[in-house]
């Protein structure tokens, strides 16, 4: 099977999450969508990790309220050594599931960010990525730059997924300062 791990904090998960993981389940070429609950994302405040097993719990129950998503909430994350490197998660479902072929979704903002990311090239050659549009982010020329620098081929597939102007901080600020941000949770 063609699994689309998609991966990330998801604190909270929201619409713009949501409408990515019901793209990728309606896409003919993955048969599953992995969702990755990270508990701590090694560019990000180490105060995240606290709150991973309620994150993982909350993304169960909200894909469970969406059963026409072809989604799996994964905890590999959450039973692995930190920090939490993608890469290391890659190798780890590839040895839990040999059988299947593992591809890592992500927003072009973290495709225009990944030369920062542990093993990138390994992870752009061994497993590739399916890479869906983000406001601000010139997929195209993000995706160019890499090739020209190309020591291996790189695998970067651009998807036409839906771009929802909606973000977890943007929801945690807004409540943090008594606004209604239901709307936007899943």
């Amino acid at each position: 099977m063609r699994i689309a791990v998609y991966s990330g904090s998801f604190d909270p998960l929201h619409i713009g999450h949501l409408a990515i993981m019901d793209y990728l389940s309606r896409d003919s070429s993955f048969d599953w969508v992995y969702l990755v609950i990270s508990p701590q994302n090694p560019f990000k405040d180490a105060s995240k990790a606290d709150n991973a097993q309620e994150r993982f719990e909350n993304a169960v129950a909200a894909v469970r309220r969406h059963p026409e998503l072809h989604v799996w909430v994964d905890d590999i994350e959450l039973r692995m050594g930190q920090p939490s490197y993608t890469i290391r998660t890659l190798d780890a479902l590839r040895e839990r599931e040999p059988g299947n072929e593992f591809v890592l979704v992500m927003g072009a903002d973290n495709l225009d960010a990944i030369r920062r990311w542990r093993d990138y090239e390994r992870i752009l050659c061994e497993y590739g990525v399916a890479v869906y549009p983000r406001s601000g982010y010139d997929t195209e020329k993000i995706r160019e730059g890499l090739y020209k620098e190309m020591k291996a081929p790189y695998r970067i597939q651009i998807i036409d997924a839906p771009t929802v102007d909606i973000s977890s901080t943007s929801i945690r600020e807004g409540e943090a300062r008594g606004e209604d941000m239901s709307e936007y949770r899943m």
